[in-house]
């Protein structure tokens, strides 16, 4: 009978840290936190309609948005592992207003800040799609202090790692240091993450188009064309294929295995778009640019950006490099 060798996330890790020679094994021990905490969330999202956590929690989040009690649960959990972890010195989610130091000045710290939304795509939580958890690990401007507000405006070209959890038809860790980009899938029978996407690499060329039409006549000229085009033309004069799901990281997780564009742009009413810079499209687009991709504002690049606030928002096309010049071209020239 065949069989393949099994690499687990934890033995990936700590194989892949001679890559960084500089490195004491905090970053190891921060991405097992990470691990640890993606466990304890997927075993709960498998059982929310049994253990009374779906439906709205009653409050609302920085941007106005409903939370969900699995929103809330996410984030506890993955505040949790990372203060008990000691290898993080703070913290920057979705789900807080401001950022969260761990310790006090004095005392020994992480090297590490970290900021992630515990919860992509809640608003499908009650409805059974897929949903994510999306995460991006910095280095401290001030080692050794606690954490501050300037360990987290820093622009993307200065992360260290960052990944994405997808809890779906199987639940998947896919992450980089910025030395290509791994998938590794839950395997529920021995509670193991397991390498099953060695070094992706995303498609150059892709047929897949996301965004939300619904909303296309508050879409930018440009987008509007490029929207046009994808339906008309496409690539090779055949017209791409629409999908669109509505959670960023299950969008995001299926372009990058087959090749498309995703797009979340401005529009009349936010011209800024909805995302957020820190802890949704600068960690997705480090992945996509380390698999082959682009990601940019309409205009420039996402991780050329420099965050002006921890929960600012950018327009956002992320994908196939060719799909995205495409979409530049039409941005530039509208």
């Amino acid at each position: 009978m065949f069989t393949r060798e099994i690499v687990t996330i934890n033995e990936f890790i700590q194989e892949k840290e001679r890559d960084f020679p500089y490195a004491k094994g905090d970053l190891t021990s921060l991405l097992t936190d990470i691990v640890i905490a993606s466990k304890i969330v997927h075993r709960d999202v498998n059982r929310a309609g049994l253990t009374n956590i779906l439906g709205d929690f009653g409050a609302t989040n920085v941007q106005g948005e409903s939370q969900k009690k699995l929103d809330v649960f996410a984030n506890e959990q993955f505040i949790s592992a990372l203060k008990t972890g000691e290898k993080c010195c703070g913290i920057a989610s979705e789900e807080n207003d401001n950022f969260i130091a761990f310790g006090k000045k004095g005392e020994s710290h992480g090297h590490y800040v970290v900021a992630f939304d515990p919860l992509d795509g809640s608003s499908n939580i009650d409805v059974n799609v897929s949903i994510g958890t999306i995460f991006s690990i910095y280095r401290t401007v001030h080692p050794g202090d606690p954490a501050c507000l300037e360990d987290f405006l820093q622009p993307g070209s200065e992360l260290v790692a960052a990944g994405y959890v997808i809890y779906g038809s199987s639940t998947m860790l896919v992450y980089t240091t910025g030395r290509g980009v791994n998938g590794f899938t839950l395997d529920p029978s021995i509670g193991e993450f397991c390498l099953s996407h060695p070094n992706i690499m995303t498609p150059m060329k892709g047929s897949i188009y996301s965004i939300n039409e619904g909303n296309y006549i508050n879409l930018p000229k440009g987008v509007q064309q490029y929207i046009d085009y994808c339906k008309s033309e496409g690539e090779g004069k055949k017209p791409y294929t629409a999908r669109y799901i509505g959670s960023l990281v299950a969008d995001f997780h299926r372009n990058l295995l087959k090749g498309g564009i995703y797009i979340y742009p401005g529009t009349f009413k936010d011209p800024k778009g909805k995302l957020r810079l820190l802890y949704e499209c600068n960690p997705l687009a480090f992945i996509c640019e380390q698999a082959g991709g682009k990601a940019i504002d309409g205009f420039n690049r996402i991780l050329d950006i420099t965050p002006e606030s921890l929960h600012q928002r950018v327009p956002y096309f992320v994908g196939s490099a060719d799909m995205v010049d495409k979409a530049a071209e039409f941005m530039k020239n509208a």
